[in-house]
């Protein structure tokens, strides 16, 4: 069945928003479909990030990736953040990741994006996996850090 991939529309908010939900979810968080819906709604109407889609010949999206758009001083350039990707599990490892992450790389490159970053779990190993049969380099030369406010 192909795959399509699109821009995540207005209309689009509830079926999103039940996939961040279900993201969320996978890593240990609680449900709260109310928080998806009111965090998805924002990112669509503001514009501060991208979100692509994927349908596989049904009404409901089956995964989605969100990119948020940043700059890298070093380089003097844009970047995007590919923050989120999640696919259903019913309609894993038969290409719809793979359609998500080559729609951002294009996505990106097309806006003039000189790279596109993300971080996985440690643990996420078919992630991990998928991110390197696709070209992407796992940074051994620096070390993450967060501070929560």
């Amino acid at each position: 069945m192909q795959i399509v991939v699109r821009h995540a529309r207005t209309q689009d908010v509830e079926s999103v928003a039940r996939l961040f939900d279900r993201y969320r979810q996978f890593y240990r968080l609680a449900p709260d479909e109310a928080l998806a819906h009111r965090f998805i709604a924002e990112r669509i109407a503001r514009g501060d990030s991208t979100i692509l889609v994927a349908e596989r010949g049904t009404a409901e999206p089956v995964g989605f990736t969100q990119l948020y758009p940043t700059v890298c001083s070093l380089s003097a350039a844009s970047i995007f953040v590919l923050y989120d990707l999640y696919v259903v599990e019913e309609a894993r490892r038969v290409g719809v990741a793979e359609a998500l992450m080559s729609a951002a790389r294009t996505f990106a490159k097309d806006a003039g994006a000189v790279r596109l970053e993300l971080a996985t779990a440690k643990t996420n190993f078919a992630a991990q996996a998928l991110y390197e049969s696709l070209g992407w380099e796992r940074d051994n030369e620096f070390h993450r850090y967060s501070l929560t406010l």
